[in-house]
């Protein structure tokens, strides 16, 4: 798998890019929606990161972080992980948990907690409807589990548990009203899934 990813050249980035963008904007619609605001979003860059490079992306293996954890299923399988800083997700859900929220700001209430699992719900559905119309593939998420913890800790459970030295990066920008969130969105392909998806895509790899 790691193989199959770090071979991926910027051609092959920039079709996931585009991908990635038309799921951001179904998923734009549908967070919209829930939290009664209008939510834009975009994904300007996809890359491939090794494992000691993603605790840096998110601010270090110390910062606290809200992981979020899915299984692709289907014809191409695979995980998720969304990383989102923990101001960043108390911004995201302030709006739609209001009072029901908790007071600390490093703390999640069982609201809190239940909104940020439709919020990865909406975007691992979005990401993957966008990937199945491009690729007629079958692909579901199974249910979010969700982990409040430094950003290290969860991606060595996460990560090495998956046998994983690389990752592709997509990054996700949200912007709800005057407030910028930035996220990051991690696919792990299970081995020969990337070979299946290019094929699928009509792109050639190594």
């Amino acid at each position: 798998m790691s193989e199959e990813i770090r071979n991926l050249g910027e051609f092959q980035l920039s079709v996931l890019r585009e991908v990635g963008n038309i799921g951001a904007g179904h998923a734009a619609t549908a967070l919209s929606k829930l939290l009664g605001s209008e939510i834009q979003m975009n994904v300007p860059r996809v890359s491939v990161v090794g494992f000691e490079e993603i605790s840096e992306i998110v601010g270090g293996s110390e910062q606290f972080v809200i992981g979020i954890f899915l299984r692709v299923e289907g014809e191409i399988p695979g995980s998720i992980f969304f990383l989102l800083q923990v101001e960043s997700a108390k911004r995201l859900v302030t709006d739609l948990v209001g009072s029901m929220g908790s007071a600390e700001p490093d703390e999640f209430s069982e609201m809190e907690i239940s909104a940020l699992q439709e919020i990865g719900n909406i975007l691992a559905g979005s990401y993957l409807s966008s990937l199945a119309d491009f690729t007629k593939k079958e692909m579901s998420p199974t249910p979010p589990a969700i982990a409040v913890d430094m950003a290290g800790a969860i991606l060595s459970i996460g990560l090495v548990q998956l046998g994983a030295d690389y990752a592709l990066l997509v990054d996700t920008e949200f912007v709800q009203g005057a407030r910028n969130i930035e996220g990051h969105f991690f696919m792990l392909p299970d081995p020969g899934s990337v070979r299946i998806l290019f094929h699928a895509l009509g792109v050639d790899i190594q």
